[in-house]
């Protein structure tokens, strides 16, 4: 296969075209703005709301303590994205994301912070906080019992799964044609 390098950039030239400007964020910076949203809900500290899925897991807590360990199960987004605002020099490219969020409550009281993160998220004014980070709140799941036996003991355990919209804008330097090379003649 032929290899094509980046030209300039631009649509002018044959080649690649990556995006201008910056990407929404993912992974780490996600699982930091997640949890942040998590604590506020439910007033959990920061050691009691774990990312799941970490390079270096931290020790479980005890079953005695309550704590919520959550993450991005699924990104599902549109088929199709728009192509908008398209100026001589550029085109924006706008796509809506969903981001699945798996949060699981342990502890004694797992169940009352699993209640309590449902009913905080539904809160006009929390997503009007959780739209200034560029993401809204588009559904949750039922609240899901799921004990978990972990170092060889049962451990209350209460699921539930919530989607988060956002809308991604790229821009990319795709010309607008404003001169054919060519003549068009006809009856």
């Amino acid at each position: 296969m032929e290899v094509f390098l980046l030209s300039n950039n631009a649509s002018t030239e044959r080649g690649w075209l990556t995006p201008n400007g910056s990407d929404p964020v993912y992974y780490e910076e996600l699982d930091k703005l997640l949890s942040q949203w998590v604590r506020n809900i439910t007033l959990l500290t920061a050691k009691r709301v774990i990312a799941r899925w970490q390079p270096e897991p931290p020790d479980i807590p005890p079953a005695d303590v309550n704590w919520c360990a959550f993450g991005v199960v699924d990104m599902p987004c549109d088929d199709n994205p728009a192509f908008v605002n398209q100026t001589e020099e550029n085109t924006g490219l706008w796509r809506h994301e969903t981001i699945e969020c798996l949060a699981s409550f342990y502890g004694p009281a797992g169940q009352q912070y699993a209640t309590r993160f449902r009913d905080g998220i539904t809160v006009t004014q929390n997503n009007a906080e959780l739209n200034t980070q560029g993401l809204s709140l588009a559904g949750y799941s039922p609240i899901i019992p799921f004990p978990e036996l972990i170092n060889t003991q049962w451990v209350r355990r209460y699921d539930v799964t919530v989607r988060l919209r956002r809308k991604v804008v790229r821009e990319y330097n795709i010309r607008s044609l404003i001169d054919a090379p060519f003549t068009l003649s006809g009856e």
